[in-house]
Protein backbone atom coordinates (compact mmCIF):
# COMPACT_ATOMS: atom_id res chain seq x y z
CA UNK A 1 0.00 0.00 0.00
CA UNK A 2 1.06 3.61 -0.74
CA UNK A 3 1.53 5.82 1.50
CA UNK A 4 0.44 9.94 1.77
CA UNK A 5 2.95 12.55 1.64
CA UNK A 6 3.53 14.33 4.37
CA UNK A 7 2.21 17.59 2.46
CA UNK A 8 -1.23 15.64 1.83
CA UNK A 9 -1.72 14.36 4.76
CA UNK A 10 -1.21 17.77 6.16
CA UNK A 11 -4.00 19.10 3.97
CA UNK A 12 -5.95 16.47 5.09
CA UNK A 13 -6.48 17.12 8.50
CA UNK A 14 -6.83 21.17 8.41
CA UNK A 15 -9.46 19.79 5.69
CA UNK A 16 -11.89 17.09 6.11
CA UNK A 17 -13.48 16.35 9.08
CA UNK A 18 -14.48 13.32 9.68
CA UNK A 19 -12.21 11.94 7.31
CA UNK A 20 -9.43 9.61 8.50
CA UNK A 21 -6.40 11.43 8.11
CA UNK A 22 -4.36 9.10 9.72
CA UNK A 23 -4.49 6.24 7.75
CA UNK A 24 -3.09 5.54 4.24
CA UNK A 25 -5.23 6.22 1.17
CA UNK A 26 -4.60 3.87 -1.73
CA UNK A 27 -4.08 5.47 -5.24
CA UNK A 28 -3.12 8.33 -3.68
CA UNK A 29 1.06 8.91 -3.86
CA UNK A 30 2.30 9.45 -7.47
CA UNK A 31 4.53 6.83 -8.77
CA UNK A 32 8.32 8.03 -11.12
CA UNK A 33 6.26 10.11 -13.92
CA UNK A 34 2.69 10.02 -12.61
CA UNK A 35 0.55 12.81 -10.83
CA UNK A 36 -1.45 11.61 -7.94
CA UNK A 37 -4.61 9.10 -8.57
CA UNK A 38 -3.62 8.86 -12.20
CA UNK A 39 -2.99 5.10 -11.82
CA UNK A 40 -6.90 4.91 -9.85
CA UNK A 41 -8.70 6.64 -12.49
CA UNK A 42 -7.06 4.08 -15.04
CA UNK A 43 -7.77 1.27 -13.14
CA UNK A 44 -11.73 2.24 -12.73
CA UNK A 45 -14.19 0.22 -14.74
CA UNK A 46 -13.09 1.97 -18.24
CA UNK A 47 -16.12 5.02 -17.97
CA UNK A 48 -14.35 8.13 -19.58
CA UNK A 49 -13.11 10.18 -16.86
CA UNK A 50 -13.37 14.36 -16.59
CA UNK A 51 -9.85 16.07 -16.90
CA UNK A 52 -8.63 16.54 -13.37
CA UNK A 53 -9.21 19.91 -13.36
CA UNK A 54 -13.42 20.02 -14.29
CA UNK A 55 -13.21 16.60 -12.25
CA UNK A 56 -11.54 18.82 -9.08
CA UNK A 57 -14.78 21.93 -9.38
CA UNK A 58 -17.53 19.22 -10.01
CA UNK A 59 -16.64 18.16 -6.80
CA UNK A 60 -16.50 22.02 -5.19
CA UNK A 61 -19.77 22.58 -6.90
CA UNK A 62 -21.04 19.14 -5.15
CA UNK A 63 -20.30 20.22 -1.71
CA UNK A 64 -21.22 23.49 -2.57
CA UNK A 65 -24.91 22.13 -3.73
CA UNK A 66 -24.95 19.42 -0.72
CA UNK A 67 -24.90 22.13 2.02
CA UNK A 68 -26.86 24.51 -0.24
CA UNK A 69 -29.67 22.31 0.51
CA UNK A 70 -29.05 21.95 4.32
CA UNK A 71 -29.32 25.20 4.52
CA UNK A 72 -32.69 25.70 2.11
CA UNK A 73 -34.59 24.88 5.53
CA UNK A 74 -33.91 27.50 7.98
CA UNK A 75 -35.93 30.31 5.52
CA UNK A 76 -38.64 27.71 5.76
CA UNK A 77 -39.06 26.78 8.93
CA UNK A 78 -41.37 30.00 10.17
CA UNK A 79 -43.64 28.73 7.57
CA UNK A 80 -43.72 25.39 8.17
CA UNK A 81 -44.50 27.00 12.12
CA UNK A 82 -47.34 28.97 10.79
CA UNK A 83 -48.87 25.85 9.11
CA UNK A 84 -48.25 23.33 11.24
CA UNK A 85 -48.34 25.37 14.82
CA UNK A 86 -45.17 23.70 16.39
CA UNK A 87 -43.54 25.56 19.19
CA UNK A 88 -39.91 27.10 19.28
CA UNK A 89 -38.59 24.06 21.09
CA UNK A 90 -39.72 21.64 18.00
CA UNK A 91 -38.18 23.75 15.72
CA UNK A 92 -35.12 23.97 17.31
CA UNK A 93 -34.98 19.60 17.52
CA UNK A 94 -35.79 19.93 14.10
CA UNK A 95 -32.30 21.50 13.58
CA UNK A 96 -30.27 19.48 16.50
CA UNK A 97 -31.74 16.16 14.40
CA UNK A 98 -29.89 17.47 11.07
CA UNK A 99 -27.04 18.16 13.23
CA UNK A 100 -26.59 14.94 15.55
CA UNK A 101 -27.34 12.94 12.60
CA UNK A 102 -24.15 14.74 10.20
CA UNK A 103 -22.28 14.02 13.27
CA UNK A 104 -23.06 10.60 13.76
CA UNK A 105 -22.57 10.07 10.00
CA UNK A 106 -19.04 11.50 10.10
CA UNK A 107 -17.85 9.15 12.92
CA UNK A 108 -18.85 5.94 11.28
CA UNK A 109 -18.73 6.49 7.87
CA UNK A 110 -15.59 9.38 7.57
CA UNK A 111 -13.57 7.17 6.06
CA UNK A 112 -15.80 4.82 3.79
CA UNK A 113 -14.81 6.33 0.81
CA UNK A 114 -11.06 5.31 1.15
CA UNK A 115 -12.17 1.78 0.90
CA UNK A 116 -15.62 2.04 -1.61
CA UNK A 117 -13.89 5.24 -3.85
CA UNK A 118 -14.72 8.77 -3.84
CA UNK A 119 -17.15 9.23 -6.62
CA UNK A 120 -19.10 5.83 -5.69
CA UNK A 121 -19.59 7.49 -1.50
CA UNK A 122 -20.07 10.89 -3.26
CA UNK A 123 -22.81 9.93 -5.76
CA UNK A 124 -24.65 7.90 -2.46
CA UNK A 125 -24.66 10.62 -0.46
CA UNK A 126 -26.25 12.69 -3.55
CA UNK A 127 -28.89 10.79 -4.20
CA UNK A 128 -29.47 10.69 -0.21
CA UNK A 129 -29.55 14.17 -0.69
CA UNK A 130 -32.48 13.92 -3.09
CA UNK A 131 -34.46 11.59 -1.31
CA UNK A 132 -34.59 14.09 1.46
CA UNK A 133 -35.58 16.49 -1.00
CA UNK A 134 -38.14 14.15 -1.52
CA UNK A 135 -39.21 13.70 1.84
CA UNK A 136 -40.16 17.57 2.61
CA UNK A 137 -42.15 17.54 -0.60
CA UNK A 138 -44.12 14.93 0.79
CA UNK A 139 -44.14 16.73 4.05
CA UNK A 140 -47.23 17.21 5.63
CA UNK A 141 -46.64 17.31 9.42
CA UNK A 142 -43.76 17.69 11.95
CA UNK A 143 -42.74 13.51 11.45
CA UNK A 144 -41.93 13.98 8.13
CA UNK A 145 -39.78 17.00 8.55
CA UNK A 146 -37.87 15.41 11.46
CA UNK A 147 -37.35 12.17 8.65
CA UNK A 148 -36.42 15.17 6.23
CA UNK A 149 -33.64 16.43 8.21
CA UNK A 150 -31.83 13.47 9.44
CA UNK A 151 -31.81 12.07 5.83
CA UNK A 152 -30.26 15.40 4.71
CA UNK A 153 -27.96 15.05 7.82
CA UNK A 154 -26.82 11.53 6.78
CA UNK A 155 -26.24 13.00 3.20
CA UNK A 156 -24.20 15.76 4.04
CA UNK A 157 -22.20 13.81 6.76
CA UNK A 158 -20.90 11.34 4.51
CA UNK A 159 -20.13 13.49 1.28
CA UNK A 160 -18.06 16.15 3.64
CA UNK A 161 -15.10 13.46 3.84
CA UNK A 162 -15.56 12.28 0.73
CA UNK A 163 -15.78 15.03 -0.94
CA UNK A 164 -12.65 17.07 0.71
CA UNK A 165 -10.91 13.75 0.03
CA UNK A 166 -11.49 13.87 -3.31
CA UNK A 167 -10.54 17.77 -3.30
CA UNK A 168 -6.98 17.08 -2.13
CA UNK A 169 -6.78 14.27 -4.45
CA UNK A 170 -7.50 16.23 -7.25
CA UNK A 171 -5.99 19.74 -6.84
CA UNK A 172 -2.86 21.06 -9.04
CA UNK A 173 -0.05 19.61 -7.33
CA UNK A 174 1.35 21.83 -4.64
CA UNK A 175 -1.36 24.66 -5.08
CA UNK A 176 -2.64 24.18 -1.78
CA UNK A 177 -5.66 25.19 -3.18
CA UNK A 178 -8.24 22.30 -1.77
CA UNK A 179 -8.33 23.95 1.77
CA UNK A 180 -9.33 26.97 0.63
CA UNK A 181 -11.96 25.62 -1.62
CA UNK A 182 -13.28 23.09 0.60
CA UNK A 183 -13.93 25.72 3.38
CA UNK A 184 -15.29 28.08 1.30
CA UNK A 185 -17.79 25.87 -0.61
CA UNK A 186 -18.96 25.01 2.72
CA UNK A 187 -19.98 28.16 4.30
CA UNK A 188 -20.89 29.77 1.06
CA UNK A 189 -23.05 26.94 0.18
CA UNK A 190 -24.97 27.65 3.56
CA UNK A 191 -24.68 31.64 2.80
CA UNK A 192 -26.08 31.51 -0.46
CA UNK A 193 -28.91 28.52 0.20
CA UNK A 194 -30.20 30.66 3.38
CA UNK A 195 -30.39 33.56 0.82
CA UNK A 196 -31.79 32.18 -2.44
CA UNK A 197 -34.35 29.90 -0.34
CA UNK A 198 -35.60 32.69 1.68
CA UNK A 199 -35.85 34.78 -2.04
CA UNK A 200 -37.92 32.18 -4.03
CA UNK A 201 -40.33 31.66 -0.66
CA UNK A 202 -41.35 35.23 -0.77
CA UNK A 203 -41.10 36.32 -4.30
CA UNK A 204 -41.99 32.82 -6.01
CA UNK A 205 -44.95 30.56 -6.01
CA UNK A 206 -45.57 27.08 -4.58
CA UNK A 207 -43.07 28.62 -1.52
CA UNK A 208 -42.94 24.83 0.84
CA UNK A 209 -42.20 23.06 -2.79
CA UNK A 210 -40.56 24.99 -5.28
CA UNK A 211 -36.96 24.88 -3.65
CA UNK A 212 -36.90 21.38 -3.21
CA UNK A 213 -38.09 20.52 -6.51
CA UNK A 214 -35.14 22.14 -7.80
CA UNK A 215 -32.99 21.11 -5.67
CA UNK A 216 -34.07 17.47 -6.35
CA UNK A 217 -33.57 17.66 -10.22
CA UNK A 218 -29.61 18.98 -9.24
CA UNK A 219 -28.99 16.41 -6.84
CA UNK A 220 -30.09 14.05 -9.21
CA UNK A 221 -28.10 15.20 -11.92
CA UNK A 222 -25.09 15.47 -10.20
CA UNK A 223 -25.43 12.34 -8.59
CA UNK A 224 -24.66 11.21 -12.02
CA UNK A 225 -22.30 14.11 -13.24
CA UNK A 226 -20.03 13.00 -10.13
CA UNK A 227 -19.59 9.31 -11.26
CA UNK A 228 -17.52 10.79 -14.44
CA UNK A 229 -14.60 12.26 -12.22
CA UNK A 230 -11.31 10.66 -11.99
CA UNK A 231 -11.17 7.98 -8.79
CA UNK A 232 -8.57 8.50 -6.64
CA UNK A 233 -9.12 5.88 -4.23
CA UNK A 234 -10.46 2.62 -6.03
CA UNK A 235 -11.25 0.49 -3.17
CA UNK A 236 -9.68 -2.11 -0.50
CA UNK A 237 -10.57 -4.29 1.63
CA UNK A 238 -10.89 -3.50 5.79
CA UNK A 239 -14.38 -1.49 5.48
CA UNK A 240 -16.05 -2.92 8.71
CA UNK A 241 -13.31 -2.23 10.93
CA UNK A 242 -13.49 1.20 9.33
CA UNK A 243 -16.86 1.83 10.33
CA UNK A 244 -15.49 2.16 14.42
CA UNK A 245 -15.44 5.80 15.33
CA UNK A 246 -11.97 6.97 17.20
CA UNK A 247 -11.81 9.50 19.22
CA UNK A 248 -9.23 10.96 21.01
CA UNK A 249 -7.00 14.01 21.79
CA UNK A 250 -3.71 13.76 22.03
CA UNK A 251 -1.63 14.16 25.77
CA UNK A 252 0.45 17.05 23.90
CA UNK A 253 -2.67 18.73 22.82
CA UNK A 254 -4.92 18.51 25.82
CA UNK A 255 -3.80 22.10 27.39
CA UNK A 256 -4.06 23.75 24.20
CA UNK A 257 -7.84 22.41 23.54
CA UNK A 258 -8.97 23.42 26.76
CA UNK A 259 -7.94 27.03 26.35
CA UNK A 260 -9.21 26.89 22.62
CA UNK A 261 -12.79 25.74 23.89
CA UNK A 262 -14.53 28.58 24.59
CA UNK A 263 -13.87 29.87 20.71
CA UNK A 264 -14.68 26.85 19.69
CA UNK A 265 -18.05 26.54 21.56
CA UNK A 266 -18.89 30.02 20.56
CA UNK A 267 -18.32 29.97 17.02
CA UNK A 268 -20.53 27.04 16.17
CA UNK A 269 -22.99 28.25 18.98
CA UNK A 270 -23.72 31.38 16.67
CA UNK A 271 -23.87 30.24 13.41
CA UNK A 272 -26.33 27.13 15.10
CA UNK A 273 -28.45 29.95 15.95
CA UNK A 274 -29.10 31.90 13.24
CA UNK A 275 -29.34 28.47 11.05
CA UNK A 276 -32.56 28.07 13.56
CA UNK A 277 -33.73 30.75 14.76
CA UNK A 278 -32.21 33.74 12.62
CA UNK A 279 -34.75 34.46 10.46
CA UNK A 280 -37.28 34.60 12.82
CA UNK A 281 -34.80 36.98 15.13
CA UNK A 282 -34.47 39.26 11.74
CA UNK A 283 -38.13 39.77 11.30
CA UNK A 284 -38.69 40.47 14.90
CA UNK A 285 -35.53 43.24 15.01
CA UNK A 286 -36.04 44.73 11.38
CA UNK A 287 -39.94 44.56 12.03
CA UNK A 288 -40.55 43.00 8.58
CA UNK A 289 -42.88 39.94 7.57
CA UNK A 290 -40.35 39.87 4.63
CA UNK A 291 -38.35 36.18 4.56
CA UNK A 292 -35.45 37.88 2.82
CA UNK A 293 -34.54 39.61 5.72
CA UNK A 294 -33.66 36.16 7.55
CA UNK A 295 -31.98 34.77 4.46
CA UNK A 296 -29.88 37.46 4.28
CA UNK A 297 -28.99 37.49 7.94
CA UNK A 298 -27.99 33.63 7.55
CA UNK A 299 -26.04 35.26 4.35
CA UNK A 300 -23.84 37.43 6.53
CA UNK A 301 -23.20 34.75 9.08
CA UNK A 302 -22.10 32.22 6.94
CA UNK A 303 -20.70 34.33 3.78
CA UNK A 304 -18.39 36.58 5.76
CA UNK A 305 -17.03 33.83 7.56
CA UNK A 306 -16.19 32.17 4.08
CA UNK A 307 -14.38 35.02 3.23
CA UNK A 308 -12.56 35.68 6.34
CA UNK A 309 -11.45 32.25 6.54
CA UNK A 310 -9.90 32.79 3.51
CA UNK A 311 -8.26 35.62 3.74
CA UNK A 312 -6.50 34.68 7.13
CA UNK A 313 -4.86 31.88 5.44
CA UNK A 314 -1.88 33.80 5.06
CA UNK A 315 -1.51 34.36 8.46
CA UNK A 316 -0.21 32.30 11.38
CA UNK A 317 -3.36 30.34 13.20
CA UNK A 318 -2.82 31.88 16.62
CA UNK A 319 -3.02 35.43 14.66
CA UNK A 320 -6.27 34.37 12.74
CA UNK A 321 -7.66 33.09 16.12
CA UNK A 322 -7.24 36.01 18.27
CA UNK A 323 -9.17 38.30 15.49
CA UNK A 324 -12.02 35.86 15.09
CA UNK A 325 -12.05 35.96 19.11
CA UNK A 326 -12.35 39.68 18.82
CA UNK A 327 -14.18 39.62 15.90
CA UNK A 328 -16.90 37.25 17.89
CA UNK A 329 -16.68 39.84 20.87
CA UNK A 330 -17.63 42.63 19.15
CA UNK A 331 -20.43 40.96 16.75
CA UNK A 332 -22.04 39.72 19.74
CA UNK A 333 -21.73 43.01 21.34
CA UNK A 334 -23.54 45.02 18.50
CA UNK A 335 -25.57 42.08 18.00
CA UNK A 336 -26.75 42.65 21.72
CA UNK A 337 -27.14 46.32 21.66
CA UNK A 338 -29.02 46.25 17.85
CA UNK A 339 -31.78 43.75 19.73
CA UNK A 340 -32.20 46.20 22.34
CA UNK A 341 -32.62 48.87 20.44
CA UNK A 342 -34.36 47.99 17.51
CA UNK A 343 -31.82 48.59 14.91
CA UNK A 344 -32.01 47.40 11.92
CA UNK A 345 -28.16 48.52 10.91
CA UNK A 346 -26.30 47.60 13.89
CA UNK A 347 -27.99 44.02 13.48
CA UNK A 348 -26.89 43.73 10.40
CA UNK A 349 -23.23 44.86 10.88
CA UNK A 350 -23.45 42.88 14.15
CA UNK A 351 -24.33 39.78 12.04
CA UNK A 352 -21.76 40.24 9.50
CA UNK A 353 -18.73 40.88 12.16
CA UNK A 354 -19.68 37.84 14.15
CA UNK A 355 -19.88 35.47 11.23
CA UNK A 356 -16.41 36.78 10.21
CA UNK A 357 -15.45 36.04 13.59
CA UNK A 358 -16.92 32.56 13.11
CA UNK A 359 -14.84 31.21 9.74
CA UNK A 360 -11.34 32.98 11.30
CA UNK A 361 -11.49 32.18 15.13
CA UNK A 362 -12.62 28.34 14.44
CA UNK A 363 -11.43 27.10 10.46
CA UNK A 364 -8.36 29.62 10.36
CA UNK A 365 -7.55 29.41 13.72
CA UNK A 366 -8.34 26.77 16.17
CA UNK A 367 -8.71 23.98 13.98
CA UNK A 368 -5.14 24.88 12.44
CA UNK A 369 -3.68 25.27 15.87
CA UNK A 370 -4.85 21.48 17.52
CA UNK A 371 -4.48 19.52 13.67
CA UNK A 372 -0.48 20.55 14.15
CA UNK A 373 -0.09 18.67 17.23
CA UNK A 374 -1.04 15.99 16.42
CA UNK A 375 1.14 12.84 15.20
CA UNK A 376 0.79 10.80 11.95
CA UNK A 377 -0.91 7.91 13.99
CA UNK A 378 -3.35 10.32 15.97
CA UNK A 379 -4.82 12.92 13.69
CA UNK A 380 -7.75 10.95 12.42
CA UNK A 381 -8.82 10.89 16.57
CA UNK A 382 -8.31 14.19 17.04
CA UNK A 383 -10.01 15.54 14.15
CA UNK A 384 -13.11 13.67 14.97
CA UNK A 385 -12.85 15.12 18.37
CA UNK A 386 -12.52 18.43 17.09
CA UNK A 387 -15.93 17.95 15.12
CA UNK A 388 -17.65 16.48 18.01
CA UNK A 389 -17.07 20.02 20.14
CA UNK A 390 -18.15 21.83 16.63
CA UNK A 391 -21.40 20.12 16.57
CA UNK A 392 -22.40 19.48 19.84
CA UNK A 393 -22.04 23.54 20.17
CA UNK A 394 -23.92 23.67 17.02
CA UNK A 395 -27.02 21.96 18.49
CA UNK A 396 -27.07 21.78 21.97
CA UNK A 397 -26.72 25.50 22.74
CA UNK A 398 -29.57 26.04 20.21
CA UNK A 399 -32.35 23.96 22.01
CA UNK A 400 -31.57 25.23 24.93
CA UNK A 401 -32.29 28.63 22.96
CA UNK A 402 -35.36 27.09 21.12
CA UNK A 403 -36.32 25.92 24.74
CA UNK A 404 -36.39 29.57 26.42
CA UNK A 405 -38.09 31.06 23.80
CA UNK A 406 -41.34 29.06 24.21
CA UNK A 407 -40.94 30.02 28.10
CA UNK A 408 -39.40 33.60 28.12
CA UNK A 409 -39.60 34.94 24.23
CA UNK A 410 -37.04 35.70 21.67
CA UNK A 411 -36.46 38.67 22.44
CA UNK A 412 -35.26 37.94 26.00
CA UNK A 413 -33.61 34.76 24.65
CA UNK A 414 -31.72 36.43 22.11
CA UNK A 415 -30.43 38.94 24.60
CA UNK A 416 -29.37 36.45 26.95
CA UNK A 417 -27.69 34.44 24.18
CA UNK A 418 -25.83 37.18 22.89
CA UNK A 419 -23.87 38.12 25.95
CA UNK A 420 -22.81 34.46 26.96
CA UNK A 421 -21.48 34.12 23.41
CA UNK A 422 -19.80 37.30 24.40
CA UNK A 423 -18.62 35.93 27.60
CA UNK A 424 -17.39 33.19 26.05
CA UNK A 425 -15.46 35.13 23.38
CA UNK A 426 -13.63 38.05 25.67
CA UNK A 427 -12.70 34.65 27.56
CA UNK A 428 -11.17 33.14 24.70
CA UNK A 429 -9.50 36.27 23.46
CA UNK A 430 -7.98 36.63 26.98
CA UNK A 431 -6.90 33.51 26.96
CA UNK A 432 -5.39 32.37 23.61
CA UNK A 433 -3.30 35.19 22.63
CA UNK A 434 -0.06 34.93 20.32
CA UNK A 435 2.98 34.90 22.35
CA UNK A 436 6.21 36.12 21.10
CA UNK A 437 8.90 33.51 21.55
CA UNK A 438 11.70 34.68 24.21
CA UNK A 439 14.27 35.77 23.05
CA UNK A 440 17.71 33.47 22.98
CA UNK A 441 19.71 34.76 26.35
CA UNK A 442 22.96 37.38 25.24
CA UNK A 443 25.83 35.36 26.28
CA UNK A 444 27.54 36.54 29.45
CA UNK A 445 29.74 39.68 28.89
CA UNK A 446 33.33 39.19 30.66
CA UNK A 447 34.94 42.21 32.68
CA UNK A 448 37.71 44.00 31.87
CA UNK A 449 39.79 42.94 34.83
CA UNK A 450 38.66 39.59 34.84
CA UNK A 451 41.62 37.07 34.08
CA UNK A 452 41.62 35.46 30.77
CA UNK A 453 40.93 32.19 31.02
CA UNK A 454 44.49 29.98 30.41
CA UNK A 455 44.38 27.68 27.41
CA UNK A 456 46.72 24.50 27.35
Amino acid sequence: MPCESPALKKQALVTVPGADTGRKRAGTEPGPGRRPGSGAARASTGRAALPRAAGFWLVAGVLFLLLFASAAASPLYSVYQAQWRFSATTLTAVFAVYVLVLLLTLLVFGSLSDYLGRRRVIAVALAAGAGACGLFLAAHGIGLLFAARALQGAAVGTATSAAGAALIDLQPDRSGRAPVVTSAAVLLGLGVGGLGTSALVQYAPAPTHLVWWLLLGASATAAVAVLAIPETAPGRAGVLAALRPRVAVPRQARATLAVALPCMIAAPALNGFYLSLGPSLAAQVLRSPDLLWGGLVIFLVAGTGGAASVAFRPFSPPTAMLAGCLALLAGAVMTLAAIETASAAAFLAGTAVAGAGVGTGFFAGAYRILAALAGPGQRAGLVAAIWVVFYLAFSIPVVAAGVATTHFGLHQTAVVYSAALALLAAAAAGSFRPRRRPLPPRPARRRRNSPRPDHE
